[in-house]
């Protein structure tokens, strides 16, 4: 396979983003299931996905799988989907991608992540300035009694887990079809653009949803630098100043190294 970075349009479009990004004081990087693909996590959708096909085995479609009504009516179904997810996750590390952000952060006065992911890769790389709009699989709570406690392995569970109250089923803290994002999360997002930002990234993620594809909106039309690193387009792809189909492992070590030389978590090649 050739490499990515011995292109020089995609050399020049890396140095042009760095450019501007050295220069913010306030960046929001957006990321989806992309940035996890190089940690060996499988995408949920498209050709190779863990939901590639329109029905799953129950013969209702994923969004209805791993919806809040199927999980009050039918735990036994949304939970094999959510060990599904969770075995996948299960012994995955941090990848460059995940790394990069996480210098990044350290550099920038403002630095945020919002991400759709609930694999806990980006905590784990040390991002702490973190929104995680979808939750996250590292707990588990329980709807009746509000008991809470950290998730178990998923090869320790065979199907909906029982809370202590011995009234209900424990659930992972993520967002299931049909309900409502964390309040806190969307706390943190709204707190993040009422601030304003000078640098958008978007990463790994198709940005079908209007929370994630706005920030990128607005700051388009405002003249704002943006930056998109995915192999495929998005929704926005149309919009963005910089464009890079490359993978995010791949690209943010690439775009940090320009940025701050010799402290990239990753090896790179000259420029």
């Amino acid at each position: 396979m050739s490499d990515p970075l011995a292109s020089p349009d995609y050399r020049s479009t890396l140095r042009a983003a760095a450019s501007e990004l050295s220069r913010a004081k306030k960046v929001l990087a957006i990321t989806g299931a992309g940035i996890s693909a190089d940690s060996g996590l499988p995408v949920y959708r498209g050709s190779g996905g863990l939901y590639e096909d329109s029905e799953t085995e129950d013969g209702v479609p994923i969004e209805q799988a791993l919806s809040a009504s199927m999980l009050r009516r039918r735990p036994e179904v949304t939970w094999k989907h959510l060990l599904h997810i969770a075995s996948a996750c299960e012994g995955r590390e941090p990848n460059a991608g995940h790394r990069a952000l996480a210098a990044m952060e350290r550099h920038f006065p403002h630095f945020a992540v919002l991400t759709q992911n609930v694999d806990g890769l980006h905590h784990a790389a040390g991002s702490r300035k973190l929104i995680e709009i979808h939750g996250d699989l590292r707990e588990l709570y329980c709807e009746t009694c509000g008991h809470r406690q950290p998730a178990p392995p998923a090869s320790q569970l065979s199907g909906p887990p029982v809370c202590p109250c011995g009234r209900a089923t424990l659930r992972p803290s993520i967002v299931l079809f049909g309900e409502a994002l964390p309040r806190q999360a969307v706390s943190e997002l709204e707190a993040v653009l009422e601030r304003g930002v000078d640098f958008v990234m978007l990463i790994g993620t198709s940005a079908g949803f209007p929370y994630i594809a706005g920030p990128v909106v607005q700051a388009a039309r405002a003249g704002l630098p943006t930056l998109e690193i995915n192999p495929a387009r998005s929704e926005v792809s149309y919009l963005v100043r910089h464009r890079l189909p490359m993978r995010a492992a791949e690209a943010l070590p690439a775009l940090w190294t320009l940025i701050e030389p010799g402290r990239c978590p990753a090896p790179l090649p000259a420029f």
